[in-house]
C-alpha cells in the first residue's frame, strides 16, 4: 500500500472504493492507538509517527474454504508479525484465530463490529520489552462457510533506517536488551525464514538478557 502509490491498480475495480475509504480510516485508528501506546511507554505521543510508523503498510487478505482434513493441517502456523502494529478484521467464522497465552493456545472469537489489533515485534524491539508481541495462529477451517480476514501491518517506510530500543527507556535500571539494525536487515531475516514460532528477536537481542 502506500507509499508505494501504484499498489492500487492490483485492487479490483470494484472494490478499489471501498478499500480507499478502509485504508484511510484503518491509518487514522493506528495513529491514534501509537498515540496511546507512546504515552504508555511514557514518551512523546508522536515519537511512532516520527519515525514514519504509519507510513508504509502491508495489506493482507485471507480466505479459508472449509478443510476436508482439519486435523492434518494449520490454516497459518505459529508466528509474530515483524511489524508496529497489525489491524485485522476478520467475519464471523470463529475458532481458527488463537493466540499463545503462557503454554496454551486460546481461541479470539469474533466479535461484531471489532477490530483486533496486534502488537508487532518491532515495537516489542523499540519498546525495549515494554510490548510484547503477540505469537498467533490460524487453524484450518472446519466450518461449512468461509473465513475470511483482512489484515494491515504498519511498518517503517525508511527501510534502511537504524531502530533500536528508544533511548528514553534506556536506563541504568533497564539496560537496552536490543542491539540497533537496519530494519532491511530484520525484514530479509523474517522473508528468508519460515512462519516458525516467536523467535524472530533474537537475532538483535544482547546477550545475556532473559528470552522470550
Amino acid at each position: 500500500m502506500p507509499p508505494n502509490d501504484s499498489a492500487w491498480k492490483a485492487v479490483p475495480e470494484m472494490c478499489r472504493a471501498a478499500f480507499a475509504d478502509w485504508d484511510k480510516a484503518v491509518v487514522g485508528l493506528a495513529e491514534e492507538l501509537m498515540s496511546i501506546l507512546c504515552e504508555g511507554m511514557g514518551i512523546k505521543s508522536d515519537k511512532l509517527k516520527e519515525e514514519l510508523c504509519l507510513e508504509r503498510r502491508l495489506s493482507l487478505s485471507h480466505y479459508y474454504p472449509q478443510c476436508p482434513q482439519p486435523e492434518l493441517i494449520l490454516g497459518l502456523t505459529s508466528h509474530t508479525d515483524p511489524c508496529v502494529l497489525t489491524v485485522l478484521v476478520q467475519n464471523e467464522v470463529g475458532g481458527l484465530l488463537q493466540i499463545k497465552c503462557g503454554e496454551d493456545w486460546v481461541n479470539v472469537d469474533p466479535v461484531p463490529g471489532a477490530i483486533v489489533i496486534n502488537i508487532g515485534d518491532l515495537l516489542q524491539i523499540m519498546s525495549n520489552d515494554e510490548y510484547k508481541s503477540v505469537e498467533h495462529r490460524v487453524l484450518a477451517n472446519t466450518e461449512e462457510g468461509v473465513r475470511v480476514s483482512i489484515a494491515v501491518l504498519f511498518t517503517p517506510s525508511n527501510l534502511e533506517k537504524i531502530y533500536g530500543p528508544f533511548p528514553e527507556l534506556i536506563s541504568d535500571e533497564k539496560p537496552s536488551v536490543y542491539n540497533d539494525f537496519i530494519y532491511s536487515e530484520f525484514i530479509r531475516r523474517f522473508e528468508i525464514k519460515e512462519l516458525a514460532g516467536k523467535r524472530k528477536t533474537d537475532f538483535c537481542r544482547i546477550a545475556n538478557t532473559n528470552k522470550r
